[in-house]
């Protein structure tokens, strides 16, 4: 589909397009992330006169502004944005409406004594006790129209399932689901939409009819709370934490968590099946591969999330982005903006179902009010997708139909979905065994890095240097392969090693990758490995590209020091610097010539900004002479053995911003069960303590107690997982923190740092 915003991108300055800004109508209502382009690009935090909000859409800051809970309250998040006329305040009054706090608009602390009080059914085992029945009604609805070849997947299935999962998570009664269809719709357009004057009073008079409707439910509730289900589980907490779990919050948690656990996961699954049935590859992989389905789940509500926006309000004076803001100022941070956010996702506007990082999406949100039904929708999707891939893999969408979307500045899903199939292809009718098909189990949590690959063939294998090969990688099938960035690297992924290898070959052609890999003989048996087994016709599967060592593309001068086989990331920054006409120079040094590759490339294409320096030639590199000779306003970008860049640390440790390094070592990361001792980590934010044992990171111990923490390479290299320490003693073993850094013991790596002593208490 096309952007009418394209027309506008370039022809109107920040500010035109910031007095334009209208989330309800035109570009933003038809792709948000696409209408919000020019903002990523050049104003990243402006203030919208028609909506009266300071709009933020680059993934860092909206990030930042989730994680602050001080400097930014969550009290607008159920505020109406268009205030309704009196007549219709009315009408609300006349029912007794009086939504209050719930978890998703409360500050803290009463957020998180709430919270804690409240989370046991959002546990990943509690969650997974509802699997059977999302499977089962999944299976039921399709057999509705499985042999009528075209359905309405919105009406017929998407919009009633997560409906009655939703109430039987809650403990409601399944009744009512045409009424509470209306009631969920006028909720979402009651708070985040713009009814016209006529329909403001219809609006609330549903809303008022939904308020008694949960009031009336909730009293049944409590007149037996014995049973499953959360708002049940929610009132036998109440008698015991009265001042905590109140009458008022548990009506306004009845009514908003209905529309939370459904509408939002109908949404997801619709954006979901829409995005993978016009990307046929896709679809075709899952139907073919259903251990790709959760990170397929994960891509899509990166791609187009059921949440595109959410809203904070400013505590006090303060900044995002670098703008000033004023005490009492209303943000619109735009999450669906976010996720296509070229500084944090390579490649962000393609659709990669393998995509490894796909997981960082702020779809959820982050932070302490993170969506606690996160892995109850990541299950339902993933029940949905499984189901329909295995009966109806022939399934396309009808052609010609137009997307339309309930206008709103919150939840985004296209109204109706409609899709066909030829029924005398049904699996089902070639063989009468479709119902033993083994089906694919998933954990309930986000997708394990483990399962996120892509199958390449080695195209080539040639020797560059005395103990390098470099590789040249393709898909199978002739497609191309995922655009990367100068800095990034992949993970290879051949035999039972795993290594990361910088991309060094042409960034521009998207046909093949390169890489090179230098046979270190006291290493740990990857490259000696890929140097005596990998041969040109292979297939080796590989994971990425993702760029840790990112080339800022500004106009001050480039230093590039390289050691050794460090040159990969380096020629590829070179290359770039110098299609941007960029002032730069490069510092190359190795042992021996013999020994360094890409010398020829290097001197042929880089001529005079290439210095060589050989330790067998006599020509050693001189790093403090040649960060003397650089510009004081240079940025330094180095990579190479662990000596080379500790000591550039430490001439460079007064002005620690200039310097960029890349390191793949990782002694003191990886786990060994035999040398470690147990602690435990204390939550402070969430109220919980998690116990680390001696066999599992803190990272996965942390996500076991459903608490998501992003990460990448999880080998202490890219600094991801990081989080803020509170209080204790850290056994720092990443390769990203300064020492300094480490001296003040405020942060921590997840995936490889422990404690040093029986605790230590983090900002989570």
């Amino acid at each position: 589909m096309s952007c009418p915003w394209h027309s506008l991108a370039g022809a109107a300055d920040p500010a035109t397009q910031a007095a334009a800004f209208d989330p309800f109508e035109g570009p933003f209502h038809l792709d948000p992330s696409e209408a919000l382009r020019w903002s990523r690009a050049q104003a990243p935090v402006f203030h919208s006169p028609k909506l009266g909000y300071w709009v933020v859409s680059r993934y860092a800051d909206v990030k930042a502004v989730f994680r602050d809970h001080e400097a930014f309250s969550p009290c607008i998040a159920l505020e109406k944005i268009t205030p309704f006329m009196p007549e219709a305040q009315a009408t609300l009054g006349r029912y007794g409406y009086d939504m209050r706090r719930t978890l998703v608009n409360e500050d803290e602390p009463a957020h998180m004594d709430r919270r804690r009080a409240l989370m046991h059914s959002f546990l990943p085992e509690q969650l997974a006790q509802h699997e059977p029945m999302a499977r089962r009604l999944a299976r039921e609805y399709v057999d509705r129209f499985v042999d009528r070849g075209r359905v309405d997947l919105v009406d017929e299935m998407l919009w009633e399932v997560p409906l009655t999962v939703a109430l039987h998570f809650l403990g409601v009664p399944e009744e009512d689901m045409d009424t509470l269809r209306r009631y969920s719709i006028a909720h979402t357009v009651n708070t985040w939409g713009r009814p016209t004057p006529e329909e403001q009073v219809a609006v609330a008079e549903a809303v008022g009819k939904f308020w008694v409707y949960a009031g009336r439910v909730l009293e049944k509730m409590r007149a037996d709370p014995s049973g499953p289900g959360w708002m049940r589980y929610a009132l036998r907490r109440q008698k015991e934490l009265p001042q905590v779990v109140t009458d008022s919050y548990l009506h306004s948690m009845m009514m908003a968590g209905i529309v939370a656990a459904h509408e939002t996961t109908a949404n997801a699954t619709a954006n979901a099946l829409r995005l993978l049935l016009e990307s046929r590859e896709s679809w075709e992989e899952i139907c073919a591969e259903p251990a790709l389905i959760p990170n397929a789940v994960e891509e899509c509500l990166r791609m187009s999330g059921a949440i595109i926006a959410w809203r904070r309000q400013a505590t006090r004076d303060t900044q995002v982005g670098g703008i000033d803001l004023p005490k009492g100022a209303k943000l619109l941070i735009v999450m669906a903006s976010a996720n296509h956010d070229e500084r944090h996702f390579e490649n962000p506007d393609v659709f990669d179902i393998h995509r490894d990082g796909a997981v960082d999406h702020l779809s959820f949100g982050y932070g302490s009010h993170q969506c606690l039904g996160k892995n109850l929708a990541r299950m339902e999707m993933r029940v949905f997708l499984e189901e329909l891939t295995r009966r109806l893999p022939h399934m396309e969408l009808e052609p010609g139909q137009r997307f339309e979307y309930l206008p709103n500045i919150a939840m985004r899903g296209p109204l109706h979905l409609h899709v066909r199939w030829d029924p005398r292809k049904n699996p089902e009718r070639r063989t009468a065994a479709i119902g033993r098909f083994p089906r694919a189990t998933f954990p309930i949590d986000p997708p394990a890095r483990a399962s996120l690959t892509r199958v390449a063939r080695v195209a080539s294998v040639h020797r560059e240097a005395e103990g390098i090969v470099s590789l040249t990688l393709v898909d199978p099938r002739g497609r191309d392969l995922p655009g990367w960035t100068a800095g990034a690297h992949i993970d290879l992924i051949a035999g039972d090693y795993q290594r990361k290898y910088s991309l060094c070959g042409d960034a521009d052609d998207r046909s093949r990758y390169r890489i090179a890999v230098l046979k270190e003989f006291h290493g740990r048996g990857g490259s000696r490995y890929i140097h005596a087994s990998v041969a040109a016709g292979q297939l080796v599967h590989i994971r990425g590209p993702r760029n840790h060592f990112r080339l800022a593309e500004g106009t001050v001068p480039c230093v590039l020091i390289a050691g050794g086989i460090g040159i990969t990331p380096i020629i590829a920054m070179a290359d770039r610097l110098q299609a941007l006409g960029r002032d730069y120079l490069i510092h190359y040094a190795g042992r021996s010539r013999r020994a360094m590759a890409f010398c020829d490339r290097l001197k042929r294409e880089h001529g005079t900004r290439l210095c060589l320096h050989s330790k067998e030639d006599g020509s050693r590199l001189d790093l403090e002479a040649a960060i003397a000779a650089a510009s004081p306003q240079a940025q330094i970008y180095a990579c190479g053995p662990a000596r080379l860049l500790a000591a550039l640390e430490e001439l460079m440790h007064g002005c620690p911003e200039r310097l960029h390094l890349e390191r793949f070592t990782t002694e003191g990361a990886v786990l060994d069960p035999r040398k470690e001792q147990p602690f435990e980590a204390v939550l402070q934010d969430s109220g919980l303590t998690v116990q680390v044992p001696c066999n599992r990171t803190l990272l996965q111990a942390l996500r076991a107690c459903g608490i998501d923490i992003p990460s990448d390479c999880e080998e202490g290299l890219c600094g991801t997982c990081e989080v803020a320490v509170v209080e204790g003693d850290v056994d720092h073993r990443d390769k990203v923190l300064s020492a300094a850094e480490r001296a003040a013991n405020t942060r921590m790596l997840t995936c490889c740092s422990r404690a040093r002593g029986k605790r230590v208490t983090l900002a989570l």
